[in-house]
């Protein structure tokens, strides 16, 4: 059994970018990820492969509260989800971080603030290439650094509903994307602005996902080695239940068992939560690390609804996904409500197989005519309504005696969203034809926005200041084990009206530099260092 410094289970934005942190120091990693690499393939780009034939999404079978099979909306590959996502890459507000009340419910306060993440936020969206532009979102608070990389121009349809909305006293911003985009120089930039973007893996490899910028540069790394095809299925403890001493995977060959001083989950909120509770032993009969009842609970993801506007007349839009409103994120600005509501962005371009794919489960394709599929496509624009999912403890990820994962979920939290779905709709009123909201809460055209939650998944194992109301410390460790680690999005205590990938990558090089100074590899940098100073604290109360 090899034996490394760092293991890390999942290569997706959390474990990537962790990786990706660490390998400066020399020390010996070693990457455990489950799928394969991507092939680059003509099928990235094909709408009918993507979304109708499915060609890239798992088939497995998780089951919902009442039993009922389902498969998950979700990719194992190397890099993840981020192969698939829609690049938006935003940062939580300093009041996300805070207890917040809603209609529904609570949304509980982060152990560490806003402070603790700034300096990675600005790291990251360096990293990450993301273009946008300062002071025109409502919701920042104005000592934001510039964006490295400007905001992405919009096209013509897009900039006629920015002024729409502007003449109505909304102030719309550019919505921050991470692609590898020079505008100055279209002819030699790697990204194009195609329409094959969001829910599509790209092959030129433009879109900033962790398998372009994380991990594919440390394949040549002497010290890092990654092997694809290793689904972790548990972790192995010392008598005392202190320490992880085995990492143990099912592969084509049989099994395997690896060791490492330091053990990191990066599996995806749910499947990280899978793999603790099927590693129960006599030291954690519950699962691992879950003396507080907490490991696979508190399951979050965003209330989504889209609004899908048509006109008569075509849309002149290619790459509509450049523009985001937050002016409801905290409340009515008019008045009458001041509950949390949500975030607006627009959707990526969808084509007449994509629109065929989104409703193939309810609408087979070959009953919809692809004239009049892509008649549709042409004449219309979507727009996305995030709102705040709470985290319930009875929603949650079980896995039962058999192996079978079941995700146990009631939507929650809907008031707020509900009246901001009503003010995007109404605000379209004279810009087109017909609008008509698609709410995966709902139930309707559960396709296009996955009923099972399995994207923008969060929660199940969260930190926090208290082991007996949590599972991670303050630095993302297990309070139970002295070299446990989980780096994903099952760590938020809270899941905010954004996307998360762009605080998974920031807490991730905030828990890289931590570890850089527990192995000794190097003294952290002087802002991790200030970064550091309230988790230091908090992390010093537990003692």
């Amino acid at each position: 059994m090899a034996h490394f410094d760092v293991v890390i289970v999942g290569s997706g934005a959390g474990g990537g970018t962790l990786a990706q942190r660490l390998a400066p120091t020399g020390k010996s990693i070693l990457i455990l990820e489950r799928g394969d690499h991507l092939p680059r393939e003509a099928e990235n780009w094909s709408p009918r492969s993507v979304f109708v034939q499915h060609r890239y999404r798992t088939q497995e079978k998780w089951y919902d509260k009442t039993g009922k099979a389902f498969t998950p909306n979700t990719h194992y590959w190397v890099g993840g989800n981020t192969t698939f996502y829609g690049a938006a890459l935003l940062r939580f507000r300093g009041r996300d971080f805070e207890e917040v009340q809603h209609a529904g419910g609570t949304s509980p306060a982060w152990p560490i603030d806003l402070t603790d993440l700034a300096p990675y936020y600005a790291e990251a969206e360096t990293l990450w290439r993301v273009h946008g532009s300062r002071g025109d979102d409502p919701t920042e608070a104005g000592d934001e650094p510039p964006y490295a990389y400007a905001a992405i121009h919009h096209d013509p349809g897009v900039a006629l509903l920015k002024t729409h909305w502007e003449n109505q006293g909304w102030r719309p911003f550019s919505l921050p994307l991470g692609v590898n985009l020079d505008q100055a120089h279209p002819v030699t930039s790697a990204c194009i602005k195609c329409k094959t973007c969001g829910g599509f893996p790209c092959l030129l490899k433009a879109k900033s996902d962790a398998r372009t910028l994380a991990i594919e540069p440390l394949l040549g790394a002497s010290n890092v080695t990654l092997l694809t095809g290793r689904k972790v299925v548990r972790l192995e403890t010392d008598p005392s239940g202190k320490t992880v001493t085995e990492v143990v995977c099912q592969t084509e060959g049989g099994e395997e068992r690896w060791s490492g001083d330091i053990v990191v989950l990066a599996a995806g909120a749910a499947n990280t939560a899978v793999v603790l509770l099927g590693s129960a032993n006599a030291a954690h009969p519950n699962g691992l690390a879950n003396g507080s009842d907490q490991v696979g609970r508190n399951y979050m993801f965003h209330t989504l609804t889209a609004m899908v506007s048509l006109t008569e007349q075509r849309v002149d839009v290619t790459f509509p996904k450049t523009l985001a409103v937050n002016d409801f994120y905290w409340g009515d600005p008019a008045g009458g409500y001041d509950k949390p509501m949500g975030h607006i962005q627009l959707l990526e371009y969808m084509s007449g197989q994509t629109l065929e794919g989104e409703v193939s489960d309810w609408l087979p394709p070959g009953l919809v005519p692809d004239v009049m599929s892509q008649a549709l496509a042409e004449r219309m624009l979507s727009m996305l309504v995030i709102s705040e999912d709470l985290p319930l403890p009875q929603n949650r990820v079980r896995l039962t005696s058999d192996g079978r994962i079941h995700l146990d979920y009631a939507y929650n939290n809907l008031e707020g969203h509900e009246r901001l779905v009503g003010k995007l709709k109404a605000s379209l009123d004279g810009f087109v034809d017909h609008a008509h909201p698609i709410s995966q809460h709902h139930f309707q055209f559960d396709s296009l926005l996955p009923l099972y939650g399995t994207a923008h998944q969060a929660g199940t194992v969260r930190f926090g200041a208290n082991p007996q109301s949590s599972v991670l410390d303050p630095w993302c460790k297990a309070h139970e084990l002295d070299n446990l680690y989980v780096v994903d999005t099952s760590f938020f205590p809270s899941i905010a009206a954004v996307n998360p990938t762009l605080t998974t990558v920031a807490n991730a090089l905030r828990v890289g530099d931590h570890l850089i100074e527990r192995l000794g590899a190097r003294a952290p940098a002087p802002a991790a260092k200030a970064a550091g100073s309230r988790t230091h604290k908090a992390a010093e109360g537990l003692a």
